[in-house]
């Protein structure tokens, strides 16, 4: 396993019961947090606070700027890279986009339908970018006309260098040019990576792409996909999470996810890698803009059901946004299980926008919570170890005072387990999670 710092926790809550009911209807203040290293947990913190603190965001470099009003709570939707990458085509986007009405996803919250890389093939005399007429034969607005006709949103792909990342052509210096044309075939989401992009400042290439969306009169929300790079071995060193907040509408908060528990391969990071490099920024999380902890693997083989319930548990607890990798067309009923949980789709959409993470650390035995709107707790038991075990949460580790009795809704089991005071203990699968809802 990796290595972990104990962090300290808060102790001898001394306030009288009524004075704790009433501060249990308010996010707490959450502290400046130390950006991740380069070693996944590498900065583990600990803290009781939750709530987004605005004196870690560093000034904007035009103090006029405003955020773009968007994405109050975590995109949902469906992202094509996960699964398609590269073999991305016009008829996987339609059968997707039709799965996702029958099955119940875009009723359950599932709004973005997004075509990642590999959809351009180059650009016309007068440099506007093309679809591939292989892979698209009826054309881009043609596509979007059909997703929007079944009550879904739209999103795109590009790339702040001279190419992407699958080396089709990137919007630099064609940032106003592109918007454009993205609005007016209808895009509602653009995801803007950030490859080929040489000694570009990144702040500079997310602002001059976030204005050219602007420009075009249409809403659409932005994806800062720079991959935090913050890594030593990246030429740009800045962190999108300390100025992403009035620029775009979320930001990956690291490298590319895998379909895989833990673990390297190449440039992507698996799950509980990914879960510990994120975890340190929640304070940076709010409506409007989100930390990235990139796509859902879920339904792609690589995992267990029990580890893609972990992946969706903590996601939504750390309020992610929530992006279906797999082909939603061909899931199981295991897949649509894990992803139509509407109990903590809630979670991850609850209008508070405050961000969960991890308050108590026993080793692999950790418990993670987030407080949402009307005063309730979401809580996770979360198992590391290759064994089963008990995993209690206790309520001084939540800001509850220990005498206080509340009830227990198993979010996974979708039943009430009645009342606790003081503690709630469970039995947890290897690599699991149970989740609950504690209410007063």
């Amino acid at each position: 396993m990796y290595a972990k710092r104990r962090g300290t926790y808060l102790r001898g809550m001394s306030f009288a019961l009524l004075g704790w009911i009433s501060l249990l209807l308010l996010p707490h203040s959450a502290v400046a947090q130390t950006p991740p290293g380069d070693e996944p947990g590498s900065q583990k913190i600990y803290r009781t606070e939750f709530g987004p603190n605005k004196s870690i965001f560093r000034p904007s470099r035009d103090p006029s700027r405003t955020a773009n009003g968007l994405a109050l709570t975590p995109p949902m939707g469906w992202n094509s890279w996960n699964k398609f990458g590269c073999k991305i085509d016009e008829q996987a986007v339609r059968n997707v986009t039709d799965a996702m009405v029958s099955s119940g996803m875009r009723d359950a919250g599932y709004e973005y339908v997004i075509i990642d890389d590999c959809w351009q093939s180059g650009r016309d005399a007068d440099g506007n970018i093309v679809a591939d007429p292989v892979k698209f034969p009826s054309g881009i607005k043609a596509l979007a006309d059909y997703i929007h006709a079944r009550g879904l949103k739209f999103g795109i792909y590009s790339d702040a260098g001279t190419k992407t990342c699958g080396r089709r052509p990137g919007s630099l210096g064609h940032e106003y040019q592109d918007a454009l044309t993205y609005a007016r075939w209808g895009a509602d989401y653009l995801k803007y990576d950030w490859c080929f992009t040489g000694t570009r400042d990144s702040e500079e290439a997310y602002t001059t792409m976030a204005d050219a969306l602007r420009a075009t009169g249409r809403d659409i929300v932005f994806s800062i996909c720079n991959w935090g790079v913050n890594r030593p071995t990246m030429t740009d060193k800045s962190m999108p999470w300390e100025w992403g907040e009035k620029v775009g509408n979320l930001w990956r908060a690291t490298e590319d996810i895998y379909d895989t528990w833990a673990g390297r391969k190449g440039t992507s990071l698996g799950v509980v890698n990914i879960l510990d490099l994120t975890e340190p920024l929640y304070a940076y999380a709010g409506p409007g803009h989100w930390n990235d902890p990139d796509m859902l693997e879920i339904g792609n083989g690589g995992m267990t059901d029990d580890e893609y319930r972990s992946q969706f548990s903590l996601w939504a607890t750390i309020a992610a946004p929530l992006l279906a990798g797999n082909d939603v067309a061909a899931m199981d009923a295991k897949t649509k299980e894990i992803l139509l949980n509407r109990e903590i789709i809630a979670v991850d959409q609850d209008r508070l926008g405050v961000a969960g993470h991890r308050v108590r650390d026993n080793g692999d035995l950790e418990v993670w919570a987030r407080p949402l709107a009307n005063g309730d707790r979401a809580v996770v038991l979360f198992n590391r170890s290759d064994k089963p075990a008990d995993i209690t949460a206790d309520w001084i580790d939540l800001g509850y005072p220990a005498a206080l009795s509340l009830s227990v809704r198993d979010l996974w089991a979708h039943k009430s387990l009645g009342r606790a005071t003081g503690h709630f203990s469970a039995k947890v699968p290897s690599h699991g999670v149970v989740m609950v809802r504690l209410a007063l």
